[in-house]
């Protein structure tokens, strides 16, 4: 059995590189729909996201407030479906110091995960705290080689394993529609988690040490789940997309989309998956695998890409795309072709 598994895995992987010919899907962006306050400015946006009345989401990297990452802090804005500024939401909150996601579940709940801080926190709609996830570091902890803290383990050291509720710089965050959740878990450790709607551990695949066989991960860097509950994640280290059941069983590894920094799949009875490469490509998969085309390319002109580090699908022919070093959102209308 785990024999014709492997081998499904490798033509799985191996048969990815061997598509000729990838066709460029032609778009249009727009990059001044926000309406940001007078004196206030987006800093390296990590996170982006849309809820159900076409709210969105801005989680930046900006500021110098409540941080433990020196001048760098999390500040999550919301706007309107017209992009006029509403309100910031958890200023000041314990659980921000360096953005990394935002997602929103089913029920329009926010998710902020902060890497600066080991942390998922869970906000209402109204932008209540409802839950948290993980545990900010404290000084008198100590710097522990993969624990809590914001170093990676270095040669001789011997890593901590992986502990059931604690993060070491966690990425993201997704869920089935049960409600389970999935966390990739990150850059300290080198895994994917589930817990249950209450936040209660199930369990995991991987460790708190990178691999590169199937079923490890070296920065598993962003995370998403399709209707059936299958789990997708974005294996950045590895240059490559590992597929899971909802059990976080392997079913497949797909290489040839470049180094996964986001991934988003679409909404709709036909689901597909978007996967960028940081600067370029964005590839456009179906949900067995096949890429169906790619476009964009480095730059800082619109319609070129500054490190993508979270895309929202909020259609087949809608995307969100957040960018580190142009610090800006980008809305992407897409027109495939016939």
């Amino acid at each position: 059995m785990r024999t014709n598994l492997v081998i499904a895995l490798l033509l799985t992987a191996a048969s990815l590189p061997a598509q000729q010919q990838v066709p460029e899907i032609p778009y249009d962006a727009s990059v001044d729909f926000l309406k940001l306050p007078a004196g206030t400015n987006l800093g390296e946006v990590a996170g982006v996201a849309i809820d159900a009345r076409r709210h969105l989401y801005v989680f930046s990297r900006t500021g110098s407030r409540s941080t433990v990452h020196g001048s760098t802090a999390s500040q999550l804005f919301e706007f309107g479906p017209d992009g006029a500024f509403i309100r910031e939401i958890g200023k000041d909150l314990y659980g921000f110091a360096f953005a990394h996601t935002v997602r929103i579940d089913a029920d329009g709940n926010l998710w902020a995960t902060d890497e600066g801080t080991n942390m998922i926190v869970k906000f209402n709609p109204a932008g209540k705290v409802l839950m948290t996830m993980g545990r900010r570091p404290e000084s008198a902890e100590g710097d522990v080689p993969g624990g809590f803290n914001f170093h990676p383990v270095l040669p001789g050291d011997t890593p901590r394993p992986a502990q059931p509720y604690a993060f070491s710089r966690e990425t993201d965050v997704a869920w089935d529609a049960g409600g389970d959740i999935f966390v990739s878990d990150g850059y300290g450790n080198a895994r994917v988690v589930k817990y249950d709607k209450d936040g209660r551990f199930i369990k995991a695949v991987g460790s708190s040490v990178k691999g590169k066989e199937p079923g490890q991960f070296s920065t598993p860097h962003t995370i998403a789940t399709d209707a059936k509950g299958n789990v997708y994640v974005g294996d950045r280290g590895n240059s490559r997309i590992q597929v899971f059941d909802n059990d976080l069983t392997l079913r497949a590894v797909w290489t040839g989309v470049g180094a996964p920094w986001a991934i988003c799949i679409t909404p709709g009875p036909k689901q597909y998956l978007y996967s960028s490469d940081a600067v370029g490509p964005i590839y456009k998969l179906d949900l067995e695998g096949h890429v169906l085309g790619k476009f964009g390319a480095a730059g800082k002109q619109m319609k070129q890409f500054g490190w993508i580090h979270e895309m929202n699908c909020t259609s087949e022919n809608e995307l969100l795309v957040g960018e580190l070093l142009n610090w800006r959102v980008q809305k992407l209308a897409i027109h495939p072709q016939k």
